[in-house]
């Protein structure tokens, strides 16, 4: 009679199957049942050679839980419905779940989450890059991926996480481009003639992103003490379901199959047609009759440096005042249409104003100025960084007005100029090299008499 094996012991044997069986005790599961794990292979030596493997993770800890492991797919969902969506801002959320669905689902959704190996991850990638997408793109899906299976190995789902075995492409800084200073006032001087003259003021002059503008209220406006509060800002989020079954609610609008070639629906969109629907798509929240959470929202800004009050120019103050008048005059004309928000920058009826028609009149403003086309955030946060570094302000203070929470975050929002660059090289040029003295007239004839030039003669002869 064979001795009985001791607690935790292992067990191989040969089976009638011909295969070599392994038998790991783990522990038990979460209903109380002996958690026995097993592993097969044709030869002895591989079976135990995977059984100490197993036991090997099983005495540090780190032994994945029992049961089938999800697929990418399945556990993305849940990481981003039950996880990331406490601690993440609804916009970045948003962006997670744009990348999920688009990306990386397309490319490893169906690998199961203990399968997934890195070269999985490096085909994703390079298909990414070669359908077109910006190594930034793929940069930030890798990011994403990596911070969900970081999270599923902590709860011991996956033995490793295997992003961490990536090298994906490295993404270069965007370039700026501000503007110059005679480029800020051409293009204020074009501000001027509208009404959202000093919404512009603000974006250029102080730095402001477009939220923090367009969400600034007058309540957070110190004009006595020449402070704004920036405490909220103003964001377009995506719409949610409120209703019990999202599927069934948006079914009218569901599109399974792809356009066919050549549509002419879509025409006039920007990115072709829309991508079909996924299987089980819970999307066209727009059209739910009990949709919530979306739409222009004020939100906080994402970090507490962000609501740090920031001086106010005193050559703005009278334009505020001015501006704070008509917008009175524009709520008496308006009367029980009036619907108050208590914005600084109003539509004519109080409402904030549009994010969207705020970009649009922007790039307006670029064409009636003359200049160049770029993006909202240089003529504004850019513009305004690189302006104060022109002026002499040191980069700690640049940081403050910026509200920046590291100064290397300052850094790159600052752009040297090339006049800037000259002329500090022509001051150390003129600290260390000695001063030439100008160079003067010179006469063929010397000042020597003839006397004693042949004097001279004879002595060499």
């Amino acid at each position: 009679m064979s001795p009985r094996k001791a607690n935790l012991e292992s067990t191989i044997y040969l089976g009638n199957d011909g295969w070599w069986h392994g038998r790991v005790t783990m522990g038990v599961k979460d209903d109380g049942s002996p958690d026995r794990r097993h592993r097969r292979a044709r030869t002895e030596a591989e079976v135990r050679r995977k059984v100490r493997e197993l036991e090997a993770l099983r005495d540090k800890g780190r032994a994945p839980k029992a049961g089938r492991k999800p697929t990418v797919e399945e556990w993305m969902t849940t990481y981003l419905t039950d996880i990331a969506s406490l601690k993440l801002k609804p916009r970045s959320l948003d962006d997670y779940w744009s990348k999920t669905r688009n990306d990386i689902i397309p490319g490893v959704g169906k690998h199961r989450l203990d399968k997934l190996a890195p070269e999985h991850l490096e085909r994703m990638y390079r298909a990414m890059l070669d359908e077109g997408h910006a190594p930034s793109h793929v940069l930030k899906v890798h990011r994403i991926l990596s911070r969900a299976l970081k999270i599923a190995h902590r709860r011991r789902l996956i033995v490793e996480n295997v992003a961490t075995l990536v090298d994906p492409p490295t993404a270069d800084e965007t370039e700026t481009n501000p503007f110059t200073t005679e480029e800020a006032k051409a293009f204020l001087e074009a501000a001027a003639k509208r009404p959202t003259f000093m919404r512009w003021c603000v974006g250029v002059g102080m730095g402001f992103r477009q939220g923090e503008t367009l969400g600034l209220r007058w309540p957070y406006v110190d004009l006595d003490n020449e402070l704004f509060h920036p405490q909220w800002q103003l964001q377009r989020l995506t719409w949610r379901h409120g209703c019990d079954d999202p599927h069934a609610c948006g079914a009218q609008f569901h599109r399974f199959q792809p356009c066919p070639s050549g549509c002419t629906v879509h025409k006039g969109y920007k990115r072709g047609c829309p991508k079909p629907c996924p299987k089980g798509c819970t999307g066209h929240a727009r059209a739910c009759p009990e949709r919530k959470g979306g739409g222009l929202v004020f939100t906080r800004p994402k970090t507490k440096k962000s609501r740090n009050a920031v001086p106010i120019p005193p050559p703005f103050i009278p334009y505020l005042r001015e501006h704070k008048a008509q917008q009175e005059e524009m709520r008496a004309a308006a009367g029980e249409l009036w619907q108050d928000h208590g914005v600084v920058f109003s539509r004519p009826d109080g409402r904030p104003l549009d994010p969207r028609q705020d970009w649009a009149e922007f790039k307006e403003l670029l064409e009636e100025a003359g200049i160049d086309d770029r993006r909202l955030y240089d003529g504004s946060r850019h513009t305004a960084g690189t302006i104060l570094n022109e002026l002499g302000v040191d980069m700690p203070t640049i940081m403050e007005i910026l509200r920046h929470t590291q100064i290397s975050q300052t850094r790159r929002y600052v752009k040297g100029r090339s006049h800037l660059s000259k002329d500090a090289m022509r001051r150390v040029g003129d600290h260390f090299m000695p001063r030439r003295e100008p160079l003067t007239e010179t006469r063929t004839e010397t000042s020597d008499s003839r006397a004693a030039r042949a004097r001279r003669r004879r002595r060499i002869r």
